[in-house]
């Protein structure tokens, strides 16, 4: 599918996507939590993810993101 240093670049872009983008209660907030989504998206479709795993992707790292932010 996709090669190492794209997957990086993904990651590193969603890591950086994800920390300007929580607030404090954005795991309470709907429009918030839509926007990351959005945003998400929005990256792995630009680095070409296969579209039929972006949607598992984006929750996949959403569900991190809500780890990481309960810790």
């Amino acid at each position: 599918m996709l090669d190492d240093e794209t997957l990086r670049d993904i990651a590193r872009e969603l890591v950086q996507t994800v920390h300007d983008n929580v607030t404090i209660d954005w795991t309470l907030r709907e429009n918030v939590r839509a926007n990351l989504r959005r945003l998400v998206k929005r990256i792995l479709r630009k680095h070409g993810y296969p579209p039929d795993k972006q949607e598992r992707a984006t929750r996949t790292v959403l569900e991190q993101a809500e780890v990481l932010s309960a810790g």
